[in-house]
């Protein structure tokens, strides 16, 4: 059985920074996409990034663009996500999925399309 954790969640001021980390237990999943996704109290779970099971391929939604950044370290079997310029709207529990398909070679940001979840980690940012 895969367990996905995710860690690196806290409480920052606006502008500020935090890097979320998404580590896998059970098997690798270097050759799998990883997504990150966001939920807030009284909203539906919404994509925030993704990374294709090579690295090579990325995907942001439109409200995180150019203030955060996905990445994966296949040695260590971790995908990031640096959240710059943090602001309220981004206040979340922020989950990390493995895609269902071996080498999807492109990021999807439909939940159903993932497979295994974390927990996930409170993101809180103050104004």
């Amino acid at each position: 059985q895969v367990h996905m954790v995710e860690s690196g969640g806290g409480l920052v001021q606006a502008g500020g920074s935090l890097r979320l980390s998404c580590a896998a237990s059970g098997r690798t999943f270097s050759t799998y996409a990883i997504g990150w996704f966001r939920q807030a109290p009284g909203k539906e779970r919404e994509f925030v990034a993704g990374i294709s099971w090579s690295g090579g391929t990325v995907d942001y939604a439109d409200s995180v663009k150019g203030r955060f950044t996905i990445s994966r370290d296949f040695a260590k079997n971790t995908v990031y996500l640096q959240m710059n310029s943090l602001k309220p709207e981004d206040t979340a529990i922020y989950y990390c999925a493995e895609d269902r398909i071996f080498k999807r070679d492109y990021v999807s940001r439909r939940t159903y399309n993932y497979n295994y979840w974390g927990q996930g980690t409170q993101v809180t940012v103050s104004s």
